[in-house]
């Protein structure tokens, strides 16, 4: 850049500061002429700074209108992201539509596909009474996860269901989503601006299909994980071109620069291809060498900052 140092303010959750703060990441933004600074969000944030760039995962109208205030007044200040964007992420309807609306082009460049699983949306008690998952055409076991995905705890309280019992025991508003066999293991892609990694964790493990179920009711993911464990081996990672694009893709479609998403590839059928969801601002942390990526994405927003304001 261009030999002056520059301010990165960062409002996170107080759990997801420590994280992402660490000193490794601190320590290689300031060799790089970036300071990175914590955001106090008991202060008005147009009192705050000057900031050259600002990073938050902050979720609510007040903090919404907080950063167009800032806007206004700082209109050369990326804020990355923008909070209507990220709201789309935040129902976990609308999150997967855009892998809907970009299956079509992806399918004409690459001989494996992409979709996402066949989901139903139960909003109250009403729409959980009675409710025939075959003619949504979805069968158990099925996933329940909570509709509305804000940062809570509860929102991350998912449950494989097994059956009727299983169901009446669900917190409605809540999304039925097929279940998939993908053999125990989810590829998760990060992106931060252009850079896009893929790594391999634990999933649950496949249903034997031709067997009658001996569960029962629900199994939360804690107690899915105590199941059974995917053993080491080789799995092969998605063709890195063909996942660069989809990130490429949701990258402009959605309008942003920070997310990872879950992608599982169907056992029955090796060339198919299912987002299953996807996160706003993750855990870079767990990469390795996050410091550099993240610091790479920094430099890369102020230098295009930069060049902007100079007209180029």
């Amino acid at each position: 850049m261009d030999g002056r140092r520059y301010a990165v303010g960062y409002a996170l959750p107080s759990k997801k500061q420590a994280t992402f703060a660490q000193t490794s990441l601190l320590n290689v933004a300031k060799e790089r002429s970036i300071d990175l600074i914590n955001i106090d969000l008991e202060k008005p944030l147009i009192e705050q700074g000057p900031f050259d760039l600002i990073l938050h995962k902050i979720y609510g109208p007040e903090w919404t209108h907080q950063l167009t205030e800032y806007a206004a007044k700082n209109p050369a200040v990326p804020i990355i992201d923008s909070p209507i964007a990220i709201e789309k992420l935040l129902n976990r309807i609308s999150m997967l539509q855009v892998v809907t609306d970009l299956s079509p082009s992806l399918s004409d460049r690459h001989p494996v596909s992409i979709g996402i699983p066949k989901q139903i949306v139960a909003h109250d008690a009403a729409d959980m009474i009675g409710i025939d998952l075959g003619e949504k055409g979805l069968k158990f076991p099925v996933m329940a996860k909570p509709l509305v995905v804000d940062g809570s705890a509860k929102s991350h309280k998912m449950a494989l269901v097994y059956g009727n019992e299983g169901l009446g025991k669900l917190e409605p508003p809540i999304v039925l989503q097929e279940f998939v066999n993908h053999g125990g293991v989810v590829f998760k892609v990060y992106v931060a601006g252009e850079y896009v990694k893929c790594v391999k964790r634990n999933s649950l493990p496949d249903v034997n299909e031709e067997k009658p179920q001996t569960l029962s009711g629900s199994l939360s993911f804690s107690q899915i994980s105590n199941l059974s464990s995917l053993e080491d081996g080789e799995v092969e990672i998605p063709p890195m071109g063909f996942l660069s694009d989809i990130a490429r893709g949701l990258r402009q479609q959605m309008g942003l620069n920070l997310f990872n998403f879950d992608v599982i590839r169907d056992a029955r059928n090796g060339d198919r291809y299912l987002v299953i969801d996807i996160n706003y601002f993750p855990g870079y942390e767990k990469l390795p060498c996050y410091e550099q990526v993240l610091t790479d994405f920094f430099c890369n927003v102020l230098s295009s900052s930069n060049k902007h304001l100079a007209g180029g």
